[in-house]
């Protein structure tokens, strides 16, 4: 080759380097622009790292992913050898140095809300680890992962699992703290929406603000949830369960995820309902007091059974365990409806589970026998002593929900132990009466109440008043003063205000 030539060559091939390396500085320029708007660029340096793991980031620049790699397998020795505390250090460097491994923000949250938090014996010091771990998932975990399934799932499970099920010792606390966090924005149970949505007062302003900037939860989308599923009680954890799972399949609906990421969300809905289902309603026995108990929440019957019918068809190699549980599940509706005198919604639900499951009702059954049969197989139609301890419940919680105001349930719970005890009575015969017979329900009712007003062992003083006062009996009933004729109230007292708890 000339020399010529090859300086021609030379220069062409220098030309040629010059407009690549141009279109590779356009290209990158290009690239760094979407990694800033996707949220993928992360050089900001680690905080209150040792200063040999700093430096080393900074020198090391793109190959954090090797330290985070070397961080992780010593958090996995610090895991098996049960040293929890010291993993909290570690895995908070890794996220920051690879904040889109997933992994170990949820290993993260998992580990401080279950294993750190059951070091504690007081439930304030556990609750401080719980909160932490919801923190980690629903503050920084969620803004580097908008879109990531499983930290939606896990989010929504600690609410679900740990503050909603009675696994931990400490869960009545957290549900206890939870609603009156809760109430500080929402006001009460049932919110306002259109005064949440555009706040008006500087006392709705400060409330909203609460709720998007601490609790990251927008009222917008909680309308839709609740307009989907409920209405729902926003104070209960499984509400939130909810929300942060109907939001992760809201944000992933256009990903391109395994259908496992979708049926996992679902799930925590799905399972979240019953319990909403089933405990979804909070009544306070006690004014200015924390502690409440639980009712079911019947306005959602029909959106629970839509969701176990939407799972028979999301998981249908799971289809026979759904459908036995949907029948269970519109048993107990029927049964909760009746308990609580709504019969006309009874009766179509009791139609509806005879078309869904013909086989679970036997051919002629009354929508009544079988809200009853509900509880008498359970205890057996010929033992009175079971018959007689589930009278006695039936009857405690008709005068618990009596001092509460909850007429209604009240006087379903007399219904009830006054059907169940008639049907015991024609199964047994005029011949057993004597040998297995029951007294009257007015006898049982009598010893029950005495009991809830024992001073010594009875109820609290201040729902015991309450009982009182919903009775209509005089303010020293039950205490040892009180007049009694024969273990019947005294005739003195004037007759209750609710008819039916004492006839």
């Amino acid at each position: 080759m000339s020399r010529a030539r090859s300086k021609f060559y030379k220069i062409l091939l220098l030309m040629l380097m010059i407009g690549l390396l141009v279109g590779v500085s356009f290209s990158q320029r290009n690239l760094n622009r979407q990694r800033t708007e996707m949220g993928l660029t992360r050089i900001d340096p680690l905080e209150n790292a040792p200063p040999i793991l700093a430096f080393t980031t900074v020198a090391l620049g793109g190959f954090r992913g090797l330290i985070a790699n070397a961080l992780w397998i010593r958090a996995n020795d610090l895991q098996e050898e049960g040293k929890y505390f010291e993993m909290v250090q570690l895995a908070d460097w890794i996220t920051k140095l690879q904040p889109h491994f997933v992994t170990v923000w949820v290993h993260q949250a998992w580990n401080m809300a279950y294993n750190i938090s059951i070091k504690f014996t007081e439930p304030q010091d556990r609750w401080q680890w719980v909160s932490r771990g919801i923190e980690l998932l629903r503050d920084d975990g969620l803004r580097f992962n908008p879109k990531e399934p499983l930290i939606y799932r896990e989010l929504g499970w600690i609410f679900q699992h740990k503050m909603g099920h009675y696994m931990d010792d400490a869960h009545e606390y957290y549900k206890q703290y939870w609603a009156s966090e809760m109430s500080r924005v929402l006001a009460s149970g049932r919110p306002n929406w259109e005064e949440l949505i555009n706040p008006q007062t500087p006392e709705t302003k400060e409330r909203v603000r609460l709720l998007k900037e601490r609790f990251k939860m927008d009222p917008t989308f909680m309308k839709l949830v609740d307009e989907k599923y409920g209405p729902l009680e926003w104070r209960l954890p499984e509400t939130s369960a909810i929300y942060w799972a109907t939001l992760g399949l809201e944000k992933t609906k256009d990903q391109k995820l395994k259908k496992e990421d979708f049926i996992t969300l679902r799930r925590v809905v799905f399972q979240s309902l019953q319990l909403a289902f089933h405990r979804g309603k909070m009544i306070y026995p006690r004014k200015n007091s924390l502690e409440f108990i639980y009712g079911p929440n019947l306005e959602i019957i029909r959106q629970a059974s839509e969701s176990y019918e939407e799972m028979m068809s999301l998981e249908p190699e799971k289809e026979y365990n759904v459908k036995n549980a949907h029948k269970n599940f519109l048993g107990t509706s029927v049964y909760f409806l009746y308990v609580h005198g709504r019969t006309q919604a009874a009766e179509q639900w009791f139609a509806y589970l005879k078309k869904l499951y013909p086989q679970a009702v036997d051919t002629g059954l009354s929508m009544e026998d079988y809200a009853i049969s509900r509880v008498s197989e359970e205890v057996g139609d010929t033992d009175p002593n079971r018959m007689r301890s589930v009278l006695e419940g039936l009857l405690e919680q008709s005068f618990m929900n009596a001092a509460f105001g909850e007429d209604e349930l009240a006087q379903g719970y007399q219904r009830l132990a006054a059907k169940i005890r008639e049907r015991y009575m024609v199964t047994i015969g005029k011949i057993s009466e004597k040998r297995v017979g029951l007294p009257p329900l007015s006898e049982t009712r009598e010893v029950v109440l005495k009991r809830l007003l024992a001073p010594d062992s009875g109820l609290d003083p201040v729902i015991a008043a309450q009982l009182r006062t919903a009775l209509n009996l005089p303010a020293n009933y039950g205490l040892p003063a009180t007049p009694v004729e024969g273990g019947a109230i005294s005739t003195n007292a004037p007759p209750p205000r609710a008819a039916s708890l004492n006839q």
